[in-house]
């Protein structure tokens, strides 16, 4: 007597096409990027505003290294 079969679980392809409304295929395995192609641009502002709360949370996180490579507060 054979078992019977659990129901098997839908694909990620099938769940976006339910989710979407139309058909929607993901491929397999991702294309392969040439890292060398790569173009890294900084558009941060010169001034970055940080706020005191951010400030305090950086000195209790990090204040045993900060000591270390600047010196301790005096």
């Amino acid at each position: 007597m054979a078992r019977p079969r659990k129901p098997r679980a839908p694909t990620a392809s099938e769940q976006l096409s339910a989710l979407l409304g139309y058909p929607c295929q993901i491929g397999g395995r991702p294309p392969k990027y040439d890292l060398s192609r790569w173009i890294v641009t900084d558009d941060w502002p010169d001034c970055v505003p940080v706020t005191e709360t951010e400030i305090v949370t950086f000195e209790r996180w990090f204040g045993d290294l900060f000591d270390e490579v600047f010196g301790p507060n005096r």
